[in-house]
């Protein structure tokens, strides 16, 4: 069975990759994308693969926009980090939904059910309805209320420094960010980390009350955040601390909750 991976995240490249082979060895991936525009490209140049892994949020724009520019006749398994876009997933061809971070069983239960529609009836490019009991459990998730107990937060991250690894207490920790598609943190102290998380991933992991994502390359606490300039495109401009050697920008969907989250 040959597969696409539509992703703009190395390092969530590679964990599923890694976590396919394990799962499914028979699985073939055949190319890796990381835009609308490659993807699209891919898809009109290639035979239609048996499955796509399709992440929502792509640095170019939403997945969903593939649909408008090229007949997708593979089915679906979407992966998303919560937002308000994964339900969108039910209205083309997915067959299923990931939530970042990926989890092994989830992806067990994913394929097992792309191995029951390949063994029934369904044509391809066909997907099932989406059951209640599903669309009830990602609204729950989303919503933060998954369950009766309260959600743990990572309290600490194991990074190396040299041939030494140290335990960073989240406390210590001003701002995480993309660089070259590499996850760092940075410091009180402004010193810098690699972390091997996505931001996606990361964006699950830490405390909402005090960590804000502004946008796709960031997360900020309200430490971090020294000044605050109205920016064009009805956006923000953030300057930070210690230094950030790229635009920290809040993107114009973002403003009103950050304004309600640093107001806090």
């Amino acid at each position: 069975m040959n597969v696409l991976i539509i992703e703009d995240e190395d390092l969530a490249v590679r964990k599923l990759r890694k976590m396919v082979a394990e799962v499914d060895p028979s699985l073939t991936i055949q190319g890796v994308t990381s835009s609308i525009e490659e993807s699209v490209e891919w898809l009109q140049a290639n035979p239609a693969p048996d499955l796509i892994f399709m992440d929502i949020e792509l640095a170019d724009g939403r997945s969903f926009e593939i649909f408008d520019q090229v007949e997708v006749r593979s089915r679906i398994i979407f992966t998303t980090s919560y937002d308000e876009y994964a339900l969108q997933a039910f209205k083309v061809n997915s067959i299923d939904y990931l939530l970042k971070p990926i989890q092994r069983q989830d992806l067990e239960r994913s394929l097992r059910k792309l191995r029951e529609l390949t063994a029934g009836s369904l044509p391809a490019g066909q997907a099932p309805e989406p059951s209640l009991q599903n669309i009830e459990k990602l609204l729950r998730q989303m919503q933060g209320t998954g369950g009766p107990e309260a959600k743990e937060y990572r309290k600490r991250f194991l990074v190396k420094q040299g041939q030494k690894l140290l335990s960073i207490g989240v406390g210590d920790i001003l701002y995480f960010y993309t660089d070259e598609r590499f996850s760092f943190f940075r410091t009180r102290t402004n010193q810098k980390f690699l972390v091997d998380y996505t931001l996606d991933e990361l964006a699950e992991v830490l405390d909402p009350e005090q960590f804000f994502r502004p946008n796709r390359g960031l997360i900020v606490t309200h430490d971090a955040v020294d000044q605050i300039q109205p920016y064009f495109g009805n956006r923000l401009a953030l300057t930070l601390r210690p230094p950030y050697e790229k635009e920290a920008l809040v993107s114009r969907e973002k403003v009103s909750d950050f304004k309600t989250w640093m107001g806090k």
